[in-house]
Formats: C-alpha cells, sequence, structure tokens
C-alpha cells in the first residue's frame, strides 16, 4: 500500500546542459516506484549551488553528470563524500558504460551512462533511495 502522506524527498539533479537535466526528471517522473514518496526536484547548474543545497541537509539523492562543464560530476561527487559527514547517495551519469570505472574513482554509489536509458536510471535511483528511506 501506497502512503501519499510522506513528505517529497529531495534529488538534486547537476548538469550546465538544460536538457540532460530534464531528461533525467522526465526518466523518473515524480514517482519512479510505489514503495517511495513522491519526487520533488532540485535543477543545479553550477557546481557552488551543488556544494549549498548539498549542505543544506534536504537532499535524499544527487545525481551528478559527469560531463558537466567546467565542474564535472565525478570531481564534485568526490569532494561531496571527503566533505559531507553521512553523505546522502550520489549518482553519476557518465560518457560512456567504459567510464563506470571512474564513478568508483569519484566514491559515487551508483553510475548511470548516456545516452539515459530510463528503466537503468529509475531502478538505480530506486535502489539508493531505499537505503535511505524506512520501507512503509
Amino acid at each position: 500500500m501506497t502512503d501519499t502522506t510522506r513528505s517529497p524527498l529531495k534529488v538534486l539533479v547537476y548538469s550546465d546542459d538544460v536538457n540532460t537535466r530534464q531528461q533525467v526528471i522526465l526518466a523518473l517522473g515524480r514517482r519512479p516506484h510505489p514503495d517511495l514518496p513522491e519526487l520533488q526536484y532540485v535543477e543545479v547548474a553550477t557546481e557552488p549551488v551543488v556544494i549549498q543545497q548539498m549542505d543544506s541537509g534536504e537532499i535524499a539523492l544527487a545525481i551528478l553528470d559527469g560531463e558537466a562543464a567546467p565542474a564535472g560530476g565525478m570531481g564534485i561527487a568526490k569532494q561531496l563524500k571527503d566533505e559531507i559527514f553521512e553523505c546522502p547517495p550520489l549518482l553519476v551519469l557518465t560518457g560512456r558504460p567504459q567510464d563506470a570505472w571512474l564513478a568508483t574513482w569519484s566514491r559515487a554509489d551508483g553510475a548511470v551512462p548516456h545516452p539515459i536509458d530510463p528503466i537503468h536510471l529509475a531502478e538505480s535511483v530506486v535502489s539508493l533511495l531505499r537505503s535511505r528511506v524506512p520501507a512503509t
């Protein structure tokens, strides 16, 4: 049974490319799994705003574009893991499947390659969010 009274989960979506941010949001939708609360997206285009949002303590999951410029999502992921105590899960979008080792270096909790496969992205996001949200 779904619980619609729970607060939405804030998901940060970082990319310097508005199209990439929109692809992620459209792929996931408002509720990628009935056992999870709705998602509320925080779209971010710059590294300083990523840091500010993550420092707020309100973000349940961050999706970081590894191909973003000038600050790539993998470098930001490594910095967040180094600097934030009990950092929320981080998912990195890689340029290609062979770049998954870079996501491991960045200490990201998951990686999904471009082009974005909505099913693979949703499975990864649901898995990471379930680790943070108590079952209903």
